[in-house]
């Protein structure tokens, strides 16, 4: 049976069927090793309450927050220290409580100066009041709404786009879809798939509150099938929601990628330059939906999340709830610190991840992890050799680009060239630089050229 599903909408399969068919996937994508036995087997622990935090009042994509405290100020945990600045802007609150010492520019993950506000922890972690709401479920999804923008929630997979926003389509772009992203595609990276065994109750119940709010009947939740114990958990706590389906995929890089995962889960095909809402789709993160769960039931903001610390050059690798602000000095000294010749500390995974200048550096709403590497699997390779039209990354890109073509251009300067070729189509995965034999920079490339051209 095929399903036509309206404007940009391909015919769709059902999804009994998709399934009695394999394992869903995407066309592209790669197997790059996964490493996640490093942490895997860690439960999620506290960290230590840190002395000082560094909270950026840009931790989303959309306005930075106006500070609303000065140097001085007493705060207490969950306080409001930034309110948004626009309608793509989220709210940013104390993970701790304390005083405000500094107010201003601190560099963060991509090397930027953001202004932040840094907080001195009296350790008394007192919290400001919460408007708990036992019987969350019958406010009104305006209701639910707003409490999910007053907690600051955005994006935990990476992307950081306010959640309100998110769930605030135009009337012209109905949703019927609300999907879970439990893929956690990145190697190394084990963070979601530990809330999916500790906190799958609390996942599925975040998913509802998200199906309420957009009025939507179907929610689905995308695993790979590399973790079959949270394929289990995760299918035990919907148990009796039959509007909620618990799907494994298969194990590919970049599955959790927003538009491969509604390829996967649904069949339809987000357009160039589109997005998810265009084909009736949310798509929300596992630690997301945790979130939105915490503000609707508790009043709770987003002061904490879960970061995975692992590497073959730490330690002690762990999956750590971390309050916001913490310096990334902090989680490493948290795992035992580093084991000999370490090269490298990344934030985020080794394929999208940013490498860090320093160890100053905050974890924001956005750090799904800190992943340390040792010399001996650093490449230090400077130079770079011509493309020589292998075709390699064209027939693994999973957005059906030509990564070789955006690369050479992007080489040699014609940017406005590399627009014809779909250049902001591309969501800078690193599938290509991956399986390129000339070990080209293709991705450095791809964000030069998106630098220098309007999109």
């Amino acid at each position: 049976m095929v399903l036509h599903i309206g404007l940009f909408r391909s015919p769709i399969l059902l999804k009994e069927e998709l399934f009695n068919m394999g394992l869903a996937t995407f066309k592209g994508g790669i197997h790059p090793p996964d490493k996640k036995t490093l942490s895997a087997g860690s439960s999620i622990s506290e960290t230590k309450p840190p002395k000082i935090v560094v909270i950026p009042l840009s931790q989303h994509i959309g306005a930075p927050c106006n500070p609303v405290v000065s140097i001085g100020q007493e705060v207490r945990k969950g306080q409001v220290l930034g309110e948004p600045a626009g309608f793509v802007s989220s709210p940013v609150h104390a993970s701790v409580s304390g005083k405000v010492v500094a107010i201003g520019e601190f560099p963060n993950a991509m090397g930027r100066m953001v202004n932040s506000i840094v907080i001195e922890n009296d350790f008394r972690e007192e919290w400001t009041a919460l408007k708990d709401s036992p019987d969350y479920m019958s406010l009104s999804p305006e209701e639910l709404r707003e409490k999910v923008k007053a907690a600051g929630i955005v994006g935990m997979g990476g992307a950081a786009f306010p959640t309100s926003v998110k769930l605030s389509p135009p009337k012209e772009k109905p949703i019927d879809a609300v999907l879970i992203n439990g893929a956690e595609c990145e190697p190394y990276l084990t963070a979601d798939y530990r809330l999916m065994i500790e906190k799958s109750s609390e996942v599925v119940e975040g998913l509802r509150i998200l199906m309420k709010i957009l009025g939507v009947q179907k929610g689905y939740i995308g695993i790979e099938n590399n973790k079959p114990d949270a394929v289990a958990k995760m299918k035990e706590a919907a148990a009796g929601s039959e509007n909620i389906k618990v799907l494994a995929l298969e194990v590919k890089y970049p599955q959790g990628a927003e538009k491969m995962l509604i390829k996967s889960i649904l069949g339809r095909e987000v357009p160039p330059r589109a997005l998810p809402m265009d084909v009736g789709v949310v798509v929300q993160n596992v630690g997301t939906a945790l979130a939105v769960y915490e503000a609707a039931r508790y009043g709770k903001p987003l002061i904490e999340r879960v970061v995975t610390v692992t590497g073959e050059g730490v330690r002690q690798p762990r999956n750590l709830m971390v309050r916001i602000g913490t310096k990334v000095s902090d989680l490493i000294d948290e795992c035992g610190g580093f084991t000999e010749g370490v090269a490298k500390v990344i934030s985020g995974g080794p394929m999208m991840g940013f490498a860090l200048g320093g160890l100053d550096v905050a974890v924001t709403k956005g750090t799904s992890g800190i992943l340390v590497m040792p010399e001996e699997v650093v490449s230090h390779t400077e130079e770079f050799g011509p493309c020589i039209r292998c075709s390699r990354c064209i027939d693994i890109c999973p957005m059906g680009l030509m990564p070789s073509m955006l690369s050479v251009l992007a080489e040699r300067g014609h940017y406005e060239d590399a627009r014809e070729y779909n250049l902001f189509d591309c969501f800078e995965c690193g599938s290509c630089a991956f399986v390129c034999p000339s070990k080209r920079p293709i991705v450095q490339l791809v964000r030069l050229a998106k630098s220098m051209v309007k999109p």
